[in-house]
């Protein structure tokens, strides 16, 4: 807090009052600091003497620490500062934070405050970083050497405490006429030539009492119990036991000059919360409702009786009977010789007062009306005011810090630390974003980060460090990169389950090779023969793309090794002869939840898994995060009951509830918990925000393409390649055509045509052979289109030619993102409504799908950095930003298919009653989340505090499940006892993956009466076939397929979703011909998905 400013009446009898210089440019901030640090820098200690002192006081085993620390201290101070000022104004603001914080043991409010009028706005963590640097720095050396040092060089800049204000200020009394107090009677008083009445003195006091006027009080009651509030609400508040070390008048006066001040309620609302901390809220509430009330009431207290009393102890004793207040807002007095020399009898006398042990508790009330002395008052004010700013904030008793886990890197986690944002502060955007405003659009694009600065611990980890197999398989690589080789440790030599929250592209996928090389040194025997048949490792990918693409990493990398490693997914069918020669599965959740469902033959393949990674963990949010649930509660239950040890890593994008994802998956948060927030992306990510502003559909659509076309265009003139993702398989190919029509008009088609390299004409020929008859058109162009549609030969095409530099625009859909890992410089997402199939209607496009697809923006090898632009409608804008700093906690899915899991587990044998299925659930990510945010899943909080294990909850929901599968004859249960008992039908259904709704729509419909045509009507109706929709593209040939290939009525026709695959299923029996891809591609899922059902 900054001392108060003098009156224009009191400047005129001092010094202080300054010439204006009229041609300064006061408005210049930045300009003020310059010539501060200039000032601060030209005189008493320097860098260079520091550097002196510290290594001159060391000996040769400890220099090269100090020097380590003094390195740190310098890359603290230049972030402070800020990167655009030279090595001079470092080593300035080095040796300026030095001094402040040398003899400190935290980083109070005056510190920050001195840096802040410095330097200006500053990170706080740099601060922090260097407070430890110079605590390490100076326990190390002698601190009484080092404080002399110190002292001996300190700047008359620096802050100095204990100093009053004013203290240096002349004052003159010239001129200065005071009432004149005529003939003062003396009393007892020796050698003095003045007479003195003590009660003409107390009522003349202007600043102490209310002037009587014909007996009557000039304040009423009600005024005077405004007055009290304050000091009502500050005793109650120090009775709780807060603040011990204030007293309640020190207390009541800051607060006062804070409700006096001309500040709004919702700034001062953050100045008391920071001074009270949280046991303080009730009391802020009450003071800022009654701000005006306080502020503007007497602060006066009743006037003495008029009854005469010569004696100077009665006169005291009166003024203790009055209720007393502290003297809030306190101004400077000026008194004449008479009026001091009173002041000096009062305190003489209440000095022998206090000797004799009498009326002590009168005469202190008395001192805080008595006491007069504005510079003994100043001192006072001043010295618990810098008491107050050396404590900390929040004492200790109050503060429930978030625990620090080593290695978690979590920038938004300690922005919630901060007192702003425990007060209710916006979090604002980063410094440097660009707002552009149009008729059209606005736009916001925002900087890329700056990268996370290395540690001091942290050291790059170099192939060659490693052992021989290590090196074998990380043949060609230099060193591992900086995420990889912090989790290094724990992932290569420890059988720690992991958890890895790291951005996109970040190299997640050799940390799995690390843990996989791990398994595989724990059987390799003494001559390097590895026990093949002893271990199996599986990696759970989330799309058969994916699990195709590491299928060919890992068998590259593995391949010296002598490692099989085989994809099992639905298009991958392996024998159990293959099976058994492979050490490593690549599988999708689906397959593996089949896998492991079977209570016989492939139950020998998951016993002797010893490794399961897991990757993109953060898809539990969504419709496929029960089979993942699933899987890991299936896993840890196997691992407690056999008592074999099966290593679990996740691998995952940026969670904001990552802790909860480690419980789940029993991860020691201490060890196995990596998190690394987008400071550590390999590739720093710039991001542009569009919102078009029109609200017509028709006019929306033409200006989201008027704004693509200028994206990507100013990119491809860059020289760079761009993705465009849009969120239909059909809008692919309308958004590249649309593109190229446009550059032909506007004359630009030539930016786009590709550099025709030595092996261009071979590209061609491999294109002209496709059939795909847009893909041709397009490729020449400079264009191409990627989605799940195509076949597989024409999709992996299309991901060769760009990443040939072929093709300068790809437009691809979201699968692009979440299954293959092909990056390019910028990415574009026009438009962010997405069709989903269950509600049908158009959703938002998630924070995590914007997050995978910014995720391919920049190539590590070539890129500084990459660019991901998202265009979306106006009232979307704000809500998009907002998710990058305030992203919400991933939920569990499980209740959805709570029946299906639980039949599969009554079907396995692993659950045979509602108190086993009760412990099961405790498996699962659910019961985290429930536990955690009990409202999102209808649980009051009072339920929740009479049941901490949410028991009651989980029986509840079990036997709920189980009361619908017996009814659906999947499972016999007996809620006398609560045993459940497998039925043929449950069993198949768990078996061949059949949904307990498909299980439910078959018994309602099937009877001894259907004829086949109904027989294909009902199975079309099955849950399995809920995604399919119906494309307009596609009405024609489902028309042409309904006339010639199906010899029964198809239901539904070509309209409706089971109409569709009625049509299918009977061209697939008739082995017709289908010519649309998408088409080709439905047609070979309803395929696979009938054989089973039926």
């Amino acid at each position: 807090m900054s001392p108060p400013r003098l009156t224009g009446a009191l400047r005129s009898f001092s010094i202080v009052t300054k010439k204006e210089d009229l041609n300064e440019n006061v408005s210049d901030l930045k300009l003020k600091r310059m010539k501060k640090r200039e000032l601060f820098g030209r005189e008493g200690l320097t860098w260079q003497k520091i550097l002196h002192f510290c290594t001159d006081h060391q000996d040769k085993m400890k220099q090269h620490a100090v020097h380590q620390e003094l390195k740190n201290l310098l890359s603290a101070a230049k972030e402070i500062v800020g990167t655009e000022n030279g090595q001079e104004a470092v080593e300035h603001a080095a040796v300026f934070l030095f001094e402040i914080f040398h003899d400190k043991d935290h980083v109070g409010r005056q510190e920050t405050e001195a840096i802040k009028e410095m330097f200006g706005p500053f990170p706080s963590s740099a601060a922090e970083l260097f407070f430890a640097c110079v605590v390490r720095l100076v326990d190390s050396l002698n601190y009484s050497g080092m404080k002399e040092f110190i002292h001996s060089y300190r700047s008359p800049h620096t802050l100095h405490h204990g100093s009053s204000f004013g203290c240096n200020i002349a004052f003159t009394h010239d001129c200065y006429k005071l009432d004149p107090l005529e003939e003062l009677l003396c009393s007892g008083i020796q050698n003095q030539n003045m007479s003195i009445d003590f009660h003409n003195f107390l009522k003349t006091q202007p600043s102490r009492m209310n002037v009587v006027n014909d007996g009557e009080m000039f304040t009423t009651e009600k005024s005077w119990m405004n007055g009290a509030i304050l000091r009502t609400e500050v005793e109650k508040y120090l009775n709780e036991g807060n603040m011990i070390s204030s007293s309640p008048e020190d207390l009541c006066t800051s607060i006062f000059e804070m409700l006096a001040s001309h500040k709004s309620n919702d700034e001062l609302q953050n100045e008391l919360f920071e001074l009270l901390g949280p046991e303080g809220l009730e009391m802020i509430y009450t003071l800022l409702q009654k701000r005006e009330v306080i502020v503007d009431s007497p602060q006066n207290i009743p006037p003495l009786s008029r009854g005469q009393s010569g004696n100077l102890n009665d006169s005291v004793r009166k003024l203790s009977d009055e209720v007393t207040r502290p003297a809030y807002g306190c101004q400077v007095t000026i008194h004449s010789e008479q009026e001091r020399h009173l002041m000096k009898i009062f305190r003489r006398e209440e000095k022998r007062e206090r000797k004799r042990g009498k009326g002590t508790d009168d005469v202190e009330c008395s001192d805080a009306i008595l006491n007069f002395d504005p510079k003994e008052m100043r001192t006072q004010r001043e010295q618990a005011l810098l008491t107050a700013r050396h404590e900390p904030v929040l004492g200790r008793e109050r503060v429930y810090e978030r625990i620090k886990y080593p290695n978690v890197y979590d920038s938004y986690a300690d922005a919630t630390k901060t007192h702003a944002f425990v007060g209710g502060a916006t979090m604002l955007l980063p410094l440097g974003i660009r707002r552009e405003n149009t008729k059209m659009y606005e736009e916001v694009e925002i900087p890329p980060n700056a990268p996370m600065p290395i540690g001091f611990e942290e050291k790059p980890i170099y192939i060659t460090e490693l052992d021989e197999i290590g090196q074998l398989v990380f043949k060609g690589m230099k060193r591992l990169n900086r995420i990889q080789s912090l989790v290094f440790e724990t992932a290569y030599n420890t059988n720690e389950n992991l958890l890895i929250c790291a951005p996109t592209g970040a190299g997640k996928t050799n940390i799995a090779m690390l843990t996989v090389l791990h398994e595989i040194r724990l059987h390799l025997q003494p001559g390097g023969i590895i026990k093949k048949n002893e271990f199996k490792i599986v990696y759970v990918a989330p799309m058969k793309a994916l699990a195709a693409e590491m299928t060919n990493y890992f068998s590259k990398r593995l391949e010296p090794l002598g490692i099989a490693v085989k994809e099992l997914t639905g298009d991958m069918q392996l024998t159990k002869g293959e099976i058994l020669q492979t050490q490593m599965l690549v599988t999708t959740p689906e397959k593996w939840d089949v896998v492991t469902r079977k209570s016989v033959g492939d139950i020998a393949l998951s016993q002797i898994v010893r490794l399961l990674i897991l990757d993109e963990v953060h898809l539990l949010h969504e419709d496929r995060g029960p089979v993942l649930e699933s899987l890991v509660a299936r896993t840890i239950r196997q691992v407690e009951s056999t008592q074999s040890m099966i290593r679990i890593l996740g691998l995952s994008a940026t969670l904001p509830n990552y802790l909860d994802v480690a419980t789940f998956l029993h991860v020691n948060p201490y060890i196995g918990l990596f998190f690394f927030d987008s400071r550590f992306r390999p590739v720093p990510l710039g991001q542009t925000f569009v919102g078009i502003k029109s609200t017509n559909k028709i006019q929306q659509i033409h200006d989201m393409e008027e704004v693509c076309y200028n994206k990507v265009v100013e990119q491809v003139k860059a020289g760079h390649q761009v993705m465009v993702f849009v969120h239909a398989r059909n809008a692919t190919v309308r958004t590249a055509m649309g593109l190229i029509e446009m550059a032909k008009n506007r004359g630009e088609a030539c930016v786009f045509q590709p550099d025709q390299g030595p092996d261009y004409g071979q590209c061609e020929k491999q294109v002209h052979r496709s059939r795909n008859k847009q893909m041709k058109e397009m490729f020449p162009e400079g264009f191409g289109i990627h989605h799940a549609g195509m076949l597989r030969a024409d999709r992996n095409l299309m991901e060769s030619m760009f990443s040939r530099g072929y093709l300068k625009v790809l437009v691809c859909t979201a699968t692009l993102a979440w299954g293959v890992n092909l990056p390019a410089h910028a990415v574009i997402i026009k438009g962010t409504q997405i069709y989903d199939a269950k509600r049908g209607a158009l959703v938002d496009l998630g924070i995590l799908d914007v997050m995978q697809i910014f995720g391919r923006a920049g190539r590590p090898q070539f890129d500084k950095y990459g660019e991901g632009t998202i265009i979306t409608t106006h009232d979307k804008l704000s809500h998009y930003l907002t998710l990058l700093t305030q992203q919400n906690p991933i939920e569990s899915q499980f209740l959805v298919s709570l029946a299906d899991n639980l039949n599969a587990e009554i079907a396995l044998g692993t659950v045979t009653n509602v108190d086993e299925a009760v412990r099961w659930l405790s498996y699962t990510y659910l019961y985290v989340r429930v536990r955690a945010n009990p409202l999102a899943y209808g649980i009051s909080y009072k339920a929740l505090q009479m049941d901490p294990s949410l028991e009651l909850y989980r029986k509840e929901i079990v036997i709920d499940s189980g009361r619908k599968l017996d009814k659906a004859r999947m499972i016999r249960f007996e809620e006398r006892t609560g045993y459940f008992a497998s039925t043929d039908l449950g069993r198949t259904s768990s078996h061949f993956y059949i949904r307990y709704n498909t299980i439910e729509t078959f018994n309602e419909l099937f009877n001894s009466q259907r004829t086949e045509a109904d027989i294909l009507s009902i199975v079309s109706k099955a849950e399995e076939f809920e995604q399919l929709k119906v494309r307009d593209e596609e009405l024609e040939e489902l028309e042409q397929l309904l006339c010639n290939y199906c010899e029964l009525p198809a239901a539904g026709g070509v309209e409706n979703g089971y109409g569709k695959v009625n049509i299918l299923l009977q061209t697939y029996i008739s082995r017709g011909d289908v010519d649309s891809f998408s088409l080709i591609s439905d047609l070979s899922y309803v395929a696979q998905a009938t054989c089973y059902i039926m």
